[in-house]
């Protein structure tokens, strides 16, 4: 790479021991930031979700570094080695698969972990799946909601759709190829097909798609191309109106009585969020009751 474009990143301090979040590209390798470069090429090891996967996009690179296994079923253990050498005076980076590590993604226990022993850690910023389709999303995104993947059992999910109906901001959700058409059904169900949806699919890569309809017309579009239904996703849907209901439960009241109906009896959850709320609490239990039969 050009000396003068990596210049601009040695000029900035980088301290021993200390845990580089380091974001890499979603799909296009030409994604990777200068700074990310600057970093991976200098630490002394890389620890990463997969081994097999980042071995190769350093490849790319020219970037030979140490390469440590840190997933979700070894993130606990993988800490405690990390910490014993950030300690020892390292420099380490860790990147996930694809994107922002920690977002929906292993290194968020990386981190509680570093920062309980007392040792610094360091964001690098650059691709981050949610971002990059919300900067397309247009105007009706004002505020959001990140979400990540919801609950694989129909129940669950319901449940964690019915506790988003009443909020006014937009829901974002990550979603696997083998679930996206039962999940965009169960969206459309549980918070109406009138809601607009934004599809993001493969997003930077070769065959990426980004289409927006009406909720209700999802999975229409997904099953009208089978290709339509293969990669990884992401979905933005539009907020509840600001509202109050004839009965005089408005979309706040409506979100915190769905979070308690999926712990508490009915009785216990209506009266509960009539005391959060102020809303009417037989209203409120008459709601409960539908959700609960849902």
């Amino acid at each position: 790479m050009d000396e003068r474009l990596m210049s601009l990143a040695e000029g900035q301090h980088y301290p021993a021991g200390t845990l580089y979040i380091v974001a890499t590209p979603l799909g296009n390798t030409a994604d990777i930031t200068v700074r990310a470069l600057h970093i991976l090429g200098m630490v002394d090891a890389i620890a990463c979700e997969d081994t097999r996967n980042s071995a190769q996009l350093l490849q790319r690179y020219g970037i030979d570094k140490p390469l440590i296994a840190a997933h979700q079923h070894n993130e606990n253990e993988a800490a405690t080695r990390l910490v014993e050498r950030l300690r020892g005076g390292e420099r380490i980076a860790y990147i996930s698969d694809a994107g922002t590590p920690g977002i929906s993604d292993p290194g968020a226990r990386l981190v509680d972990a570093v920062r309980a022993a007392g040792l610094g850690v360091v964001p690098i910023p650059g691709a981050s799946a949610v971002i990059t389709l919300l900067s397309v999303a247009g105007a009706w995104v004002e505020a959001f909601t990140f979400v990540g993947f919801l609950p694989s059992k129909a129940q669950q999910r319901a449940q964690a759709i019915a506790a988003l109906a009443g909020s006014t901001s937009a829901q974002v959700f990550y979603e696997a190829p083998h679930r996206i058409v039962e999940t965009v059904a169960a969206l459309a169900e549980g918070l109406g097909g009138a809601r607009r949806l934004l599809i993001g699919r493969e997003l930077t890569k070769r065959f990426e798609d980004i289409h927006e309809c009406a909720l209700s017309e999802g999975v229409a579009w997904l099953k009208a191309d089978a290709n339509r239904q293969r990669g990884e996703f992401v979905l933005a849907v539009s907020g509840a109106e600001a509202s109050t209901s004839d009965d005089g439960v408005d979309a706040e009241a409506q979100r915190i009585l769905a979070l308690l109906v999926a712990e508490l009896p009915t009785k216990s959850a209506a009266k509960l969020a009539a005391a959060i709320t102020g809303a009417p609490k037989n209203a409120l239990y008459e709601r409960a009751l539908a959700l609960k039969n849902a």
